[in-house]
């Protein structure tokens, strides 16, 4: 397969800023994912990889191999768009191996590749059917058998699951990890679902306007966001954040919020005083109903919407005008209106910086 190394990556239109110094190793074989909101660059970026678009700075090596001005179809690289981009007046067979004989491959080995790809995908007994009588999900496969038989040393996957409903997103997500885990390929998979992130990648990427904002596994990048804009990116439900003050004493305060903080909180905090922004994912937010006399730490709030999952049921509570969620038991009999206190898991909280988002626990 490949090594892909990038080295100050950036693309400008105009005065526009649309990606900015992206700089990574992708390792031979690995699973990356690019993901971010609308708009943050993640497709620029594959596409500058890809060769569809111009880089405006930086560098891209494939294997060691400068890639800047080497045209896209001599990268080696084969790319699943979000559409299918299928002909519609083509087979399945015909679909999967149009780029095949564009390069003139012979026609046994074109008949033995598509065969091979079909195979993999469940597809074999489809092969003679035409785009229009597919489903949505069995359309994406041939999109990705049409990049396999090409047998290249870098997949490039551009939301592929965007168009296709809920439960289909979860079926397809199972059989891009299964394919990767069988091909072995390289794979950079760019996508704005974070849970489509957090269940398919060896690292994540997290994107915000043109910069990463972290790079790391998926339950590090969980459970350490680097600042506050990755906290509330990834996990779902989005992570609670309430507006607090550091004086440099053992406990955060703020209107309504006084939180002991642990001994080795204090240890990392001393050096910061000012405002700052106490993160506290719907799980670790436990949810009581008020008592005779509060234990320290705790936060007075309304419940104001409830949302049952059937596994479990979802609070959304008010607190001095701001709405937190936590994650209770499916049947809480807990009830809209009715008052509460919460208490946040203070060993699994994190405290950002209000001014520059730096996480500093």
């Amino acid at each position: 397969m490949a090594e892909v190394i990038v080295r100050g990556l950036s693309k400008h239109i105009g005065k526009a800023l649309i990606v900015q110094d992206f700089t990574l190793n992708i390792r031979d074989r690995e699973f990356l994912v690019l993901v971010g909101p609308s708009g943050c660059g993640k497709s620029t970026t594959l596409r500058m990889i890809a060769g569809l678009e111009e880089i405006t700075f930086g560098e891209m090596f494939i294997d060691g191999q400068k890639m800047n001005d080497v045209p896209p179809k001599d990268r080696n690289i084969a790319m699943v768009f979000q559409s299918y981009a299928l002909y519609p007046h083509m087979s399945v067979r015909e679909n999967m191996s149009f780029g095949l004989r564009m390069r003139k491959v012979k026609k046994p080995e074109i008949e033995e590749r598509v065969n091979e790809a079909a195979e993999i995908l469940g597809l074999a007994d489809l092969l003679d059917r035409r785009p229009k009588e597919l489903s949505g999900g069995q359309r994406q496969r041939v999109a990705m058998g049409r990049a396999i038989v090409r047998k290249p040393k870098l997949f490039l996957f551009d939301e592929p699951l965007s168009n296709l409903d809920a439960k289909l997103r979860v079926h397809m997500r199972a059989e891009i990890a299964k394919l990767h885990q069988r091909l072995g390929a390289t794979t950079i998979y760019v996508t704005h679902d974070q849970v489509e992130a957090m269940t398919l990648a060896d690292r994540i990427v997290v994107m915000e306007k043109g910069f990463i904002q972290q790079v790391g596994m998926p339950l590090e990048v969980f459970e350490k966001p680097q600042n506050l804009f990755v906290a509330g990116f990834i996990g779902s439900p989005t992570m609670n954040f309430l507006p607090c003050r550091y004086d440099g004493g053992p406990v955060l305060l703020g209107e309504g919020l006084q939180i002991p903080l642990l001994p080795e909180q204090l240890e990392r905090a001393r050096d910061c005083v000012g405002k700052m922004v106490l993160g506290v994912r719907p799980s670790h937010l436990q949810v009581r109903r008020p008592e005779a006399e509060s234990p320290p730490g705790t936060l007075r709030a309304t419940v104001e919407i409830k949302e049952p999952l059937g596994t479990e049921t979802h609070l959304f509570v008010t607190w001095n005008e701001e709405s937190l969620c936590a994650r209770t038991e499916a049947h809480t009999d807990l009830q809209v209106g009715e008052a509460v206190i919460l208490v946040p898991d203070m060993r699994k909280a994190h405290l950002f910086e209000a001014r520059t988002g730096k996480a500093i626990f």
